[in-house]
């Protein structure tokens, strides 16, 4: 029993850990940016999404606490690309499947410890039969991409690989 509490209070001197994240232990709110989107063809409500999307991510997997005034860390998004492009052309000209391909960047900053700020891009796509309306799919495409993104953004922020 006194190995258990001394490697707990151990593993929770400096850092607090939970399913392979690392916060330390003075970073206890984050804010999100309202994401600038830097393409014409986005879907207006684009920006909103993702921040909700992130947001959310944060919250739900972390201990951290929304901020808007004096957060710890902050995220600054910008969508930089927003393309529907033709992939697996067939013969005849046609082509069978559509690509969806969303591109974030992220300007992370943390105001207790400089040496973990980054600027990193990160990509994702979805495609989809050619046949489809693509207006019918977009939305669930979207929740799709911007899930796999969030993920690595998170990852990359707070996990001690």
């Amino acid at each position: 029993m006194r190995i258990f509490l001394i490697i707990s209070i151990f593993c929770f001197s400096s850092c607090i850990s939970f399913r392979g994240i690392t916060i330390p232990t003075g970073v206890d709110s984050f804010y999100v940016e309202m994401p600038v989107v830097n393409e014409l063809n986005a879907p207006p409500e684009l920006a909103q999404v993702f921040m909700e999307t992130l947001r959310q991510k944060v919250r739900e997997q972390s201990r951290l606490v929304w901020d808007e005034n004096e957060p710890h860390v902050g995220f600054t998004p910008i969508i930089k690309k927003y393309t529907v492009t033709s992939v697996a052309p067939q013969e005849g000209d046609l082509v069978a499947f559509n690509r969806l391909d969303v591109t974030v960047s992220i300007e992370y900053e943390d105001t207790t410890d400089e040496e973990n700020n980054y600027s990193k891009s990160f990509s994702a796509f979805q495609d989809f039969n050619a046949t489809e309306n693509f207006q019918d799919l977009e939305e669930g495409l979207i929740e799709m991409i911007f899930e796999d993104i969030t993920e690595r953004i998170f990852n990359d922020t707070f996990s001690d690989w």
